[in-house]
């Protein structure tokens, strides 16, 4: 079992112009890794286009025979070791008096530079596996170089577990190579009694830099534990859990998690550092100055968002057996309305703030930590359809609501007369459904669990097409870019219609230390 324990450092000077040099090492080991990459690839993308010269339409046997040909001229793009062969032979020495591409390079740790070229390796692969569709999510874009001040400041270091150069040496101190004994703002107590527990081995650092303070995230590998629900999870059983905004979360016990609106709370602040720094001239010491501002204060956002996300996740995750949510399609809820020149957007004001606002709670980031946080305390995670109509069904009954709006906050029966508060009702429909047999395309990488409705099968009639790419090679079936292109992703409309569920109450036992809702129930 692999788990990340993320420090605060506390660096002197010197250590700090350390920690700033092997941060540079490796963003330039990483763009030269990456602009070997290019090169080949854009040779491949000459050699292949002259193969196809006089062709319209390709089939994909052309395609994959051209590729072929490209390789055999232009050669395969190179990997993070053969980068690093290269670089050895060009990077000279500044000890020895030989000039290269980088004679700097005993100043920072060697496997600073071996993990940045490894990285560019799985940015790239990130990217051919998204246009070979072998990849959920967005559309990852061809990989850029990064440039100082756009991208966060941070390298990775590895080291051999047999002879480790990488030790907590105590509670407050941590020895990274190449940096030296680096002192703590936080702790490391319950890593140091874990230790004397079971066999722990570390197995890398990971230094970044967010606004003027250094973290460092220690992998540690540690036997798995075998854990499992708790006497008081299982009398609690299954908790619904419906995201929102008015409210940040609402249980289907009538728990409600208040909304902490870190983002509204730190606009004023924000905005005002912001608008300090565009009046700066560019490459001046006060614009500098303002730029450290605003990292400061977008630094201490996000610690605030995360602290809040991990003790909300913490207690749903400890509290019961099972934990129910919905597959919210963020990307899509947090879309633009500004629409085109043509045919421009409407209410594009309101919409941007209700984006704000849904990004502040972070829906996915509370997905993502229920997902291992569940395996860790012995709880376990549901995933209901998306399609799930949990805010227009009644929880008890079943009746579906026909002409239920977004503005309506009540949610009124029109079968058994039931009148209560829209999102209660949408919790208790998802933890009914996380208790349907409904089914379940079985477990995640992360140990969750997402129910959902088998899709229809794709026909050749009509719209739908089978699809005769080659999934196994995609720069054989795929006219890549020969330029740095962004990634738009546009998921499309589903109508497809689900069944409604009887709620059951849930048995309830020590609940976790929420506000509630006064007498919810209605008749």
């Amino acid at each position: 079992m692999l788990r990340a324990w993320k420090v605060c450092l506390d660096p002197t000077r010197e250590q700090q112009a350390a920690l700033a040099r092997n941060a540079g090492a490796a963003r330039w080991a990483f763009n030269y890794a990456l602009g070997r990459k290019v090169i080949a690839h854009r040779a491949f993308t000459a050699a292949r286009n002259r193969a196809l010269e006089g062709v319209t339409e390709p089939s994909p046997v052309q395609l994959k025979a051209a590729a072929a040909s490209a390789r055999a001229v232009a050669g395969r793009i190179p990997s993070s070791f053969e980068n690093l062969a290269a670089w050895r032979l060009e990077r000279g020495d500044a000890r020895l008096g030989t000039d290269g591409v980088s004679p700097w390079w005993r100043e920072v740790s060697s496997y600073t530079m071996s993990s940045a070229m490894r990285d560019a390796d799985a940015a790239f692969k990130a990217w051919l596996d998204s246009i070979a569709g072998r990849r959920a999510g967005r559309p990852v874009g061809y990989p850029r170089f990064k440039k100082r001040g756009r991208c966060r400041d941070s390298f990775r270091i590895h080291h051999d577990v047999k002879k480790p150069t990488i030790r907590v040496d105590d509670a407050r101190h941590v020895l990274i190579p190449t940096i030296g004994r680096v002192r703590l703002h936080s702790n490391l107590r319950r890593l140091i009694r874990l230790q004397t527990r079971d066999e722990l081995q570390v197995q890398s650092v990971t230094v970044s830099r967010q606004g003027d303070r250094w973290y460092a995230s220690i992998l540690i590998a540690h036997p798995a534990p075998q854990v499992s629900a708790s006497r008081r999870q299982r009398a609690a059983g299954t908790i619904g859990v419906d995201l929102g905004v008015a409210v940040a979360a609402t249980l289907s016990d009538g728990t409600v998690i208040p909304n902490p609106r870190h983002g509204r709370r730190a606009a004023a602040r924000l905005a005002k550092a912001q608008r300090a720094h565009a009046r700066t001239q560019r490459g001046s010491v006060n614009r500098a100055k303002a730029a450290r501002r605003v990292g400061r204060i977008q630094a201490e956002l996000a610690e605030r968002r995360a602290g809040w996300i991990h003790q909300v996740t913490k207690q749903l995750t400890t509290g019961w057996a099972v934990v129910a949510v919905e597959d919210l399609n963020v990307a899509g809820m947090t879309r633009s309305a500004r629409g085109t020149i043509e045919n421009p957007g409407r209410q594009v004001r309101q919409k941007a703030g209700l984006n704000r606002a849904i990004l502040d709670i972070a829906f996915g980031e509370v997905r993502r930590q229920l997902a291992y946080k569940t395996g860790w305390y012995g709880s376990r995670l549901v995933v209901v359809d998306r399609w799930l109509p949990s805010s227009k069904t009644c929880s008890v009954c079943g009746w579906a609501h026909p002409e239920l709006t977004l503005a309506d906050r009540v949610f009124r029966c029109g079968q058994c007369g039931l009148v209560l508060d829209r999102d209660l009702n949408a919790a208790r429909n998802i933890a009914a459904a996380a208790a349907a047999p409904l089914t379940l395309t079985g477990p995640t990488p992360t140990g969750s669990r997402t129910l959902a409705r088998p899709k229809p099968a794709a026909t050749t009639a009509g719209r739908s097409q089978p699809d005769t790419r080659d999934k196994r090679d995609p720069e054989a079936s795929y006219r890549v870019p020969t330029e740095p292109d962004p990634a738009t992703a546009r998921p499309g409309v589903d109508v497809r219609k689900t069944t409604t569920h009887q709620w059951r109450p849930p048995r309830q036992s020590n609940p976790p230390a929420f506000p509630r809702r006064a007498a919810p129930l209605v008749r």
